[in-house]
């Protein structure tokens, strides 16, 4: 099967998957073989044909539809049009609950919610159509709820109280017995478990399980990002009193099952503050005139073993949470900075990906297994990124992380500029095959002692990241191949081809800045985004058009189905790097071990509901890394509040403009009722507002001055007032 249609493959599902239902519905009291609902489909190939037949056994299976006699199937009876989907709450009040056999979504009123709230999900009764309108319905019942918990502000009362919710879309109090406050005072920022509703109350009943802090302290409001999330910011007692226990120390006899490669010159790079150094990078020359290339990885299966409980935590967090001011780590520090973090001079276990390779960067040979290996040094990004640049030993005080200036060895320059000049290789190569080059600028603070931030600085890639970065790639894509074309059981990185509408919706916004993008075929549409990626580069649409690129994309996500990375333009794809702090890498490491041994292959159903598990955790965790940076934007501009800043009109509403400020990268709103010169009216179709009498046009890519107006750390809102147009 070619990548292409591989790619297309969870569309088709959808498509017939709703083909079905249009079939069966269409004639509700006749039933239909699948050679009958084929033809009325137009379905003739054997693909689509074993598909049709796959999604109606599914689809018997879960009750969706009635098999009345054998092979013979039609729609499952009902007094009422009943549908199972999710609530996406406006902004209005109102909610779109998402039915997945249907092509549109059923709008809920406010008031026929029915104590449902935003993502649960629910049985919606959808009402008679009524010709032109959209569909609309009531919620009849709530079948499960997306969030349990909240984070709220307490307003106790006498013998009571309650706990205002922060999430916007909360549209109720909860109310707490006070047996339940948890000692928690009036005004506290509190995490509240949600309980029953009663028919006769007006609001449902919680628990307070815990009291983070006061409002818009530093650590408050941190803990309270990780608790909207459902995300832990410590070990249980439990789970750090087991990793203590554990073994960590270096033994001959393990050495001894292992692929021995202490002797071979090895090093690491990493960022200057990095604590943990989960992948090193192993060189030597071959007498044929080809090189060695060891990509070494912290052997973490070795130590988290199936049915503990230090297993048990990594798989739920799934993930470490990168925070402006800290991480909080999938596995206790005894590993993550210890045990499996490969520091120099410390013997370790590692699992490697060895290639063999030619002076062009072809791979002539492959092994796969676990070792032994020892560091002979540690460098940050800066300091490669030195000897590339100038090749030559010392490294200047300046960007050395050791006590001032040294010298490293001519082996070791000789192996940075080897693989600095394999990387170039590989990475045009990349480029060339259809992959997309996201740079996107990456906003890091400078903080003080007590985590205020003082500066705002951009991380930028260069050679010696993306030397990394393309020996992790060639580690992830070839261990995916190695299993993958035995056609067994694997946990893949997929990521699906973009959204035509989203594209033809970016193309609109960029003409904005007088560039546009080929859409003709798959080919055109890369190639475009790229020269796009590149044409922006230091201007001053720069994040905006970087940002909207990315949003135009499909997430990448973990699953036992393969259909390539698109993004990076591989037919086959993993994450084997980093099993300090990524779960599906401790699943590839333990996959690819048991295939090494010969092992039966397991059923993928497990594996499957693992990686969705961990594909959710790492939204939530980018979700809380991104709340994050706001707050620390609006606590860096609290003391900015006297000073005039330019910016881009980065997005445009009914209720006002998104400006980005170019120096910080900070966005803010400026509210239309804020604007007193005229009354605005949203353009959508200009992506702008446009005054009434003065006919006064702010839009999107514009750029104007504005000061803060209002900061609030709680709510993470930062508003700004327009002073004028840039000229």
């Amino acid at each position: 099967m070619s990548k292409k249609k591989k790619r297309a493959g969870s569309q088709r599902k959808n498509e017939i998957t709703k083909g079905i239902f249009t079939v069966l519905e269409k004639e509700p009291s006749q039933s239909f073989n699948y050679k009958q609902i084929a033809a009325k489909l137009g379905i003739t190939d054997t693909q689509d044909r074993n598909l049709l037949i796959k999604r109606l056994g599914q689809l018997r299976a879960t009750d969706r539809i009635v098999e009345e006699e054998r092979g013979k199937y039609k729609k499952k009876p009902s007094l009422h049009t009943y549908f199972t989907g999710k609530v996406d709450l406006t902004s209005s009040g109102n909610a779109y609950i998402i039915v997945d056999e249907l092509n549109d979504d059923i709008f809920v009123s406010n008031n026929r919610l029915n104590r449902a709230f935003h993502g649960d999900t629910v049985e919606v009764f959808l009402k008679p159509k009524r010709k032109g309108k959209k569909l609309e319905g009531e919620v009849s019942k709530v079948l499960e709820r997306k969030k349990t918990s909240y984070v709220g502000i307490v307003d106790k009362q006498k013998r009571f109280a309650f706990v205002r919710p922060t999430d916007s879309r909360m549209y109720t109090d909860i109310f707490i017995p006070p047996e339940k406050l948890k000692k928690a005072n009036n005004g506290d920022k509190v995490l509240v478990n949600l309980g029953d509703w009663p028919d006769d109350a007006d609001s449902p009943y919680g628990e307070i399980v815990e009291v983070l802090g006061k409002p818009g302290e530093h650590n408050t409001e941190i803990h309270a990002i990780l608790a909207e999330y459902g995300l832990p910011y410590e070990f249980p007692y439990e789970v750090e009193q087991f990793a203590k226990t554990l073994d960590t120390s270096i033994k001959e006899s393990e050495i001894a099952k292992r692929r021995d490669m202490r002797d071979v010159l090895t090093f690491t790079i990493d960022p200057k503050d990095a604590k943990d150094f989960d992948d090193a990078l192993s060189f030597q020359k071959l007498e044929n005139g080809n090189y060695e290339i060891g990509i070494h990885i912290a052997d973490v299966s070795h130590y988290v073993q199936p049915d503990s409980i230090l297993e048990d935590e990594a798989y739920d967090r799934a993930t470490s949470v990168y925070l402006v001011d800290r991480v909080v780590p999938m596995l206790p520090e005894v590993l993550s900075n210890l045990a499996c973090s490969l520091r120099p001079n410390e013997e370790k276990y590692t699992f490697s990906a060895i290639f063999e390779m030619d002076d062009k960067a072809k791979v002539v040979n492959q092994w796969f297994g676990r070792t032994a290996i020892n560091s002979n040094e540690r460098f940050a990004y800066e300091e490669a990124q030195h000897v590339i640049e100038t090749e030559q030993n010392t490294i200047p005080k300046e960007i050395s992380i050791r006590d001032g200036a040294y010298a490293v060895s001519d082996e070791i320059v000789d192996a940075i500029l080897t693989f600095d000049r394999l990387a170039k290789i590989m990475r045009t190569a990349r480029m060339d095959a259809g992959a997309i080059s996201f740079d996107k600028i990456e906003v890091k603070f400078n903080l003080s002692e007590n985590n205020e931030p003082i500066g705002v600085f951009f991380k930028e890639a260069k050679d010696a990241n993306k030397l990394i970065e393309e020996f992790m790639l060639l580690a992830n894509r070839k261990v995916a191949e190695f299993i993958g074309k035995q056609k067994k059981t694997f946990v893949y990185r997929v990521h699906d081809k973009p959204d035509e509408d989203k594209l033809m919706a970016l193309n609109g916004v960029i003409s904005r800045f007088g560039h546009s993008l080929n859409l003709k075929d798959s080919k055109s549409i890369n190639k475009s985004l790229n020269q796009l990626l590149e044409d922006v580069k230091g201007k001053k649409e720069q994040n905006l058009v970087d940002t909207l690129a990315i949003r135009s994309m499909n997430k990448a996500t973990y699953t036992t189905e393969n259909i390539g990375h698109y993004g990076l333009g591989f037919e086959y794809y993993t994450h084997f790097t980093s099993p300090i702090r990524r779960y599906p890498d401790v699943m590839v490491h333990r996959l690819l071990q048991h295939y090494l041994d010969k092992e039966k292959m397991p059923k993928p159903a497990p594996y499957e509901e693992k990686c969705k598990h961990s594909s959710d955790m790492e939204v939530l965790a980018a979700n809380a890394e991104r709340d994050s940076i706001k707050y620390m934007q609006i606590k860096f501009m609290e003391d900015h509040k006297d000073q005039e800043f330019l910016g881009v009109i980065s997005g445009v509403t009914e209720w006002g403009i998104y400006v980005e400020i170019v120096e910080n990268k900070c966005e803010g709103m400026i509210r239309i009722r804020d604007i007193k010169d005229d009354y605005y009216i949203f353009d959508e179709r200009q992506y702008a507002i446009i005054g009434e009498r003065r006919k006064r046009m702010y839009q999107l890519g514009d750029e104007v001055y504005v000061m803060v107006k209002s900061t609030d750390l709680v709510k993470r809102h930062l508003d700004f007032s327009l002073i004028g147009k840039k000229e």
